[in-house]
């Protein structure tokens, strides 16, 4: 970590305001806990739809509903296009999206463009923190030279810091106050700053070394995850060649006290984190040299998935003595998680491509989706119960908990259950 012991100009002044740059799943739930503390809370998003949207009390994201919007709006939140507004910025947050590129690294152009937008109004004493998923060194090798084109020096004329985010989307349990916060500074002072702005509105911060330390720790989280997800993904491959109920193995080992974390085999990964984030630090590990072969292999066990689903019922339908070349198929829940309307990465799009690359007429439901498209032809709506019955092969693909599973399992004729929800039996599987 870099030192420096000068206090920054500016701190300990009335601009105490905070800008939380990009509105998205991470942003706005920040920007609520951060206004329901009392702070003066601005919202820029390079969306002006979004803004307007969030000025009249509409929210756009699942775990933020319209009412919590109008909450916000009425205890001084606002929510804007306009970039002037980081002028008057004590606090900035970077809470924009960090995709893939075509070949598989990190696209850093929104990352980029705000940490361009916060230097052409940055002012001594602002606290700039990036919260945005990226590789270890994201934070002092991109975002710090381009705030310093302000003429301003880090860790002297301003403080700079990485908080990864942990939002969880549809989570009823922890959000941005219970659950702990990491903060890793480029100086000590600025990790000092950090941590007493989420101090604020966060229940326990912790402090990390610096930011690559808080950086990899994002990518440890979702690394960890996506790895064991691979393994299980791969077990219920073979387990169903032995005749082996995974489900019910993973049930009777979470019941050890300790060293077993259960975690449970799908149709693929989706989302912004398990997908995304590993690439991140795959990437970072072969500008050295080396291959991460844990990762790859990861990734590529859990690609797959989409294409075995479709396998599966490629044979499931044979079994039944019916061809999957024109055989109506209905996949029920699209979204990447359960009880969410988010789609991003969800394997579903996959799986229903696969099915109708070969003959296949795919029909969908989900309480959380209205209308869906794949590859840009937009896929027909069924009811569950009556589409299960109108169909030759029902695939759940998300448990959404409004879905009556055993009015599904009674009409369906034939039932690939990818969530180890439904018990199997003649005409019934599991993944």
């Amino acid at each position: 970590m870099h030192t420096d012991s000068s206090p920054v100009p500016g701190e300990g002044t009335a601009r105490q305001g905070l800008v939380v740059v990009g509105l998205g799943y991470v942003g706005l739930p920040l920007a609520r806990e951060a206004s329901l503390a009392g702070l003066s809370v601005t919202g820029l998003d390079r969306d002006p739809q979004v803004a307007a949207g969030l000025m009249a009390g509409r929210s756009h994201i699942d775990d933020i509903s319209d009412a919590q919007v109008a909450r916000m709006v009425a205890a001084g939140f606002r929510a804007t296009a306009d970039e002037q507004v980081l002028a008057d910025a004590g606090t900035v947050v970077i809470c924009v999206p960090t995709p893939l590129t075509a070949d598989g690294g990190p696209d850093l152009a929104a990352v980029r463009a705000a940490s361009a937008a916060v230097s052409r109004h940055l002012r001594p004493g602002t606290l700039v923190v990036l919260e945005s998923t990226s590789y270890p060194g994201t934070t002092e090798e991109v975002v710090l030279p381009i705030l310093e084109e302000s003429g301003l020096t880090a860790g002297r004329d301003f403080r700079l810091a990485f908080s990864p985010e942990r939002v969880d989307p549809g989570n009823a349990v922890y959000g941005i106050r219970n659950t702990p916060k990491v903060v890793g500074g480029f100086t000590a002072a600025c990790t000092g700053a950090a941590a007493a702005f989420y101090g604020g509105f966060v229940d326990k911060v912790v402090e990390a070394k610096g930011t690559r330390e808080a950086e990899m720790a994002k990518l440890l989280e979702n690394t960890y995850r996506h790895v064991n997800i691979a393994l299980v993904n791969e077990m219920a491959v073979f387990c169903h060649e032995l005749g082996i109920d995974l489900w019910d193995a993973i049930d009777c080992a979470a019941t050890k006290p300790f060293g077993f974390q259960a975690f449970r085999p799908g149709p693929g990964v989706g989302g912004h984190c398990i997908p995304i984030d590993p690439n991140y630090l795959s990437y970072k590990v072969r500008t050295l040299g080396y291959p991460f072969r844990f990762v790859e292999l990861a990734q590529e066990i859990n690609a797959r998935m989409p294409r075995y689903v479709v396998e599966r019922a490629l044979h499931l339908l044979n079994r039944a003595g019916k061809p999957l070349e024109g055989s109506r198929v209905l996949l029920l829940g699209v979204t990447y998680k359960a009880d969410i309307a988010d789609e991003r990465e969800s394997p579903a799009r996959r799986v229903a491509a696969g099915l109708r690359q070969l003959g296949a007429e795919v029909r969908f439901h989900d309480p959380h989706v209205q209308h869906w498209t794949v590859d840009g032809t937009e896929v027909p709506r069924d009811e569950p119960e009556s589409g299960a019955a109108q169909a030759d092969l029902t695939v759940l693909l998300q448990a959404h908990t409004g879905y009556d599973l055993d009015a599904i399992e009674a009409a369906a004729g034939l039932l690939l259950d990818t969530r180890g929800k439904v018990r199997p039996r003649e005409g019934v599987e599991a993944l």
